[in-house]
């Protein structure tokens, strides 16, 4: 078998023994390799061409000798919790090259437009030798700030047509961006979205790293070297490296969050609430003491 071929194929192997939580995975987990591995980080509500521009991105990276690796997070199945993947026949033109990795991986329910094991998966991928991790969260609004707290560097994808700048400014999704990409711009009120957002970008005036703001068509493959050279920047910069801390603060508060709240059964916590909360002088606070 192609040496390629046989890592991805432990590769595999690896992810999937992590994200079901077999027996031994742990070890996995703790003998993991310190890598340097940038983990990009793409976000945007649903139809702004976030797939689109991963395939694009793909195409570009592939062209400068790089080798990629993408985790493409997907809408939960409710027929068998699997991924829906749908959203990969975009990325079908990089299926058989051995320079590209594909995972998908299911929410499972997890809010944030990321799954419950994004964490780990992402590190399990750092350990090969990719020279960059692509991620593309699901798509759902507001909660997909949650990406700000594993990527080193987070790209925000909008369109033209996706209302008033002003409102995504407010709604915190804008606010985790170290990149803007407005896709689909060859619509014709792009550039005047495009000067909006930079605008209201420099009327913020904050220190540090100055958000750009890259115009793209993503499925012409028009605008993803300039975006290269934009993630190259930011993960040059000295903010970039700041960020690496916080990241690691961020990642290690939720794997303790998410260890501690195994202990808690929560159909015995539903069954323990539905009697408790017939008493008289219920209180909700007072209840949950014992579990925390």
């Amino acid at each position: 078998m192609d040496p390629i071929l046989l890592q991805y194929k432990k590769l595999a192997r690896s992810i999937s023994l992590v994200e079901n939580e077999t027996p031994g995975f742990e070890l996995i987990l703790e003998q993991l390799p310190t890598t340097k591995c940038p983990v990009i980080g793409i976000t945007g509500a649903p139809g702004a061409g976030k797939s689109s521009l991963v395939n694009s991105l793909i195409h570009t990276l592939l062209q400068q000798q790089k080798k990629i690796g993408i985790i493409a997070v997907d809408p939960t199945s409710p027929f068998n919790y699997g991924s829906l993947l749908g959203d990969r026949l975009r990325m079908s033109d990089h299926f058989t090259n051995n320079q590209v990795y594909i995972r998908s991986v299911a929410t499972r329910g997890s809010l944030g437009g990321l799954c419950e094991k994004i964490v780990e998966i992402s590190d399990v991928m750092r350990s090969s030798d990719f020279d960059y991790i692509v991620v593309e969260t699901v798509g759902v609004g507001q909660s997909e700030v949650e990406i700000a707290g594993l990527a080193d560097v987070t790209i925000v994808v909008l369109t033209p047509d996706a209302g008033d700048e002003i409102q995504n400014m407010k709604s915190g999704i804008m606010e985790i961006a170290n990149i803007l990409v407005v896709n689909k711009a060859d619509k014709p009120s792009a550039e005047a979205y495009v000067k909006n957002l930079e605008r209201i970008i420099h009327e913020k005036d904050a220190p540090g790293w100055q958000v750009p703001v890259v115009k793209t068509i993503a499925i012409e493959n028009k605008g993803a070297a300039e975006l290269v050279t934009q993630i190259n920047l930011f993960l040059h910069e000295a903010y970039a490296k700041d960020k690496q801390l916080q990241l690691l603060q961020e990642k290690a508060w939720r794997l303790i969050q998410r260890h501690r709240m195994k202990s808690t059964d929560r159909k015995a916590l539903n069954e323990h609430l539905k009697t408790a909360a017939t008493q008289p002088h219920f209180n909700l606070y007072t209840f949950i003491k014992p579990y925390i």
